[in-house]
């Protein structure tokens, strides 16, 4: 019966064995999984950590870029800034050459102005002469005087007239300069801020264009900031719940271990509770065997003990008899000592009891023989006994340790079902939560990825915009050099006219030191004039009253026509005022209407 306890025992436990071992081969094939979906998420991790370094890296590029543009709008914006400041002084330069050229044309009108009457001045004189020489024909030396002033104030006149006329060309070169320059300043100034309002507006379109890229890329990288703060978040998210996995794995890993090593613990276990199963039952066949034996030792010590107790009882019975028949023949051998026996029957009577006696020695003997076999076959039958008694001990023994090794495989067995049942409910946990903690993390990867294309398509955009942004500066950078050479270009037109309108200046300046010459002469020649009316003033008196020699003063008349001619500029008031005296001294005298003819209101010949 116990046997086949055991023989059940131990195929129970080898069914419990292959149990564990299908348990633990599921466990190892779903513990290959979890480190295949480990090493997947670490490969896809690691694309997401170099897609993430590459972002960065074209982020960095990106506010270089960035940079680098901002640098250039700045150098823009001062160049722009700079042909502001140089529009400035060239309309400030043009506004004030426009101003000089406005006082020399108002002081070029003045001196034209002063000219004209001065000329309208010298032919009332002429004329007045022309009268003084036709009524005063019979003066001789007066009238030779007279002719040779009218000659001299002829020539002076005619001299005036000259450098008259080459005072209304250079007036006119002046003119004609100040009108070029004039036309020139105004196309150049109409030229010039043309360009600079297309410039304006061109550079305010380009700005606002610009600020608007700006503000886009400025957009797009605060996108991308956001996007890589959501990446490093991701980043960190991933890297825990990665972290969470590697623990959860580590754990699963650790608990495989662990169950590995209760698992080989309790297959050794099952081993040596087969071996001891093995050796209780050789022991057990030994001590059935050997219990056989003993009994049938037993049996046969017992049936020699018996055999011996009634051989030792015959013996005893045979002793007994021969010492009764000892005493009785002692007892007759005594009876018969009072009778007179013979010789014979006493010494057959001796010889019986010698007989009697040896026999009573060998019975002894063989009773003495008996008792020690007996003796022997007791101490053997105790020592069977014994042996007995340590064999069923020994089998109580092994029959409490096969219970108590029954009760621990059972212990064990529910133990480890027990285990294996923890580690089947965390392990299907562990194995769901991974499983929706990789199905997440897929999404994400796929998100991740989606957002990771997006990026890379809208990096390669910002690159376009870049480059295009690149091109477009280029090109400004290259039209802002030509609107600087423009600038140039229209600073040394400025300087050219600048030094033209100098040369007009000192044209002007050499005119009017001209003018000023001319004006000294003329109150010089006005000063004559003056002398020479009074004289023919006193000689028209003289004529009046009808006689006496004329005499002129001539060193006053020829000093005053010996000296050279300017145009003057407040002279010619004063010669008119002369010969409106004159036409008032002369308005009063009787003389007849065909020797002096009367100048009209403005001093000129009605004649002439």
């Amino acid at each position: 019966m116990t046997v086949e306890l055991l023989e059940e025992g131990k195929k129970r436990l080898l069914r419990e064995l292959e149990a564990a071992n299908s348990e633990y081969e599921e466990k190892a094939s779903a513990y290959d999984k979890l480190e295949k979906s480990r090493s997947r998420l670490q490969q896809e991790l690691e694309d997401v950590l170099m897609d993430l370094d590459n972002q960065r890296q074209l982020v960095f590029n990106l506010e270089k870029k960035q940079k680098k543009f901002d640098q250039m709008l700045a150098e823009e914006r001062a160049v722009s800034s700079k042909f502001a400041e140089e529009r400035d002084r060239a309309e400030s330069e043009v506004r004030e050459k426009e101003t000089r050229v406005l006082a020399l044309t108002k002081a070029l009108e003045e001196k034209q102005e002063i000219l004209e009457e001065a000329e309208k001045t010298m032919r009332a004189f002429r004329a007045e002469m022309e009268d003084l020489i036709s009524s005063k024909d019979d003066v001789g030396k007066s009238v030779h005087d007279l002719e040779k002033a009218k000659r001299g104030l002829e020539a002076m006149v005619e001299e005036m007239r000259m450098q008259l006329g080459e005072l209304e060309d250079e007036l006119q070169v002046a003119e004609d300069a100040k009108l070029r320059l004039e036309v020139n300043s105004q196309a150049l100034k109409a030229q010039h801020e043309r360009e600079l309002l297309a410039r304006e507006e061109m550079g305010e379109e380009k700005r606002k264009q610009l600020l608007r890229q700006v503000r886009e890329l400025e957009a797009e990288l605060e996108e991308e900031r956001k996007q890589r703060g959501q990446g490093s978040a991701m980043k960190k998210k991933l890297e825990g719940e990665l972290k969470d996995i590697e623990d959860q794995l580590e754990a699963t890993t650790r608990g495989r271990e662990e169950a590995l090593k209760q698992l080989r613990k309790l297959q050794g276990q099952v081993k040596e509770l087969q071996r001891e199963v093995e050796d209780s039952r050789a022991s057990q066949k030994e001590l059935v065997s050997s219990a056989r034996e003993s009994e049938r030792r037993s049996k046969m010590m017992e049936a020699e003990l018996h055999q011996l107790h009634e051989m030792l009882a015959a013996a005893e019975r045979a002793r007994k008899q021969v010492e009764a028949e000892r005493d009785e023949l002692l007892e007759e051998l005594s009876n018969s000592s009072g009778r007179s026996l013979s010789s014979d029957e006493k010494r057959r009577l001796e010889m019986k009891i010698s007989q009697l006696e040896e026999e009573l020695e060998e019975e002894q003997a063989n009773v003495e023989n008996l008792n020690e076999r007996l003796r022997k076959n007791q101490q053997l039958v105790d020592q069977l006994g014994a042996e007995l008694t340590a064999e069923r001990s020994s089998s109580q023994t092994k029959e409490s340790s096969r219970q108590q090794l029954e009760r621990q495989n059972r212990e064990l067995k529910a133990k480890l079902q027990e285990m294996e049942n923890q580690n089947r409910s965390k392990l299907k946990s562990s194995v769901a939560a991974l499983e929706a903690k990789l199905k997440e993390t897929e999404e994400q990867l796929e998100v991740e990825n989606r957002e990771r294309q997006n990026n890379a398509k809208n990096l390669r955009l910002k690159e376009k915009k870049v480059k295009d942004l690149t091109v477009q500066m280029e090109d400004e950078r290259k039209q802002a050099q030509q609107y600087k050479d423009q600038a140039e270009k229209g600073n040394a037109r400025l300087k050219q006219l600048k030094h033209q309108l100098e040369e007009a200046e000192e044209e002007a300046q050499r005119v009017a030191a001209a003018r000023r010459k001319l004006q000294r002469e003329l109150e010089e020649a006005t000063e004559a004039n003056d002398a020479l009316s009074r004289e023919v003033s006193s000689l028209r008196s003289k004529l009046r009253r009808g006689g006496g020699e004329v005499v002129f003063s001539s060193p006053r008349s020829s000093g005053g026509l010996t000296r050279s001619s300017v145009v003057g500029g407040s002279m010619s008031r004063r010669v008119k005022e002369n010969s409106v005296e004159q036409q008032e001294d002369e308005a009063p005298s009787p003389s007849p209407p065909t020797s002096s003819p009367a100048l009209d209101r403005h001093g000129e010949d009605p004649y002439e």
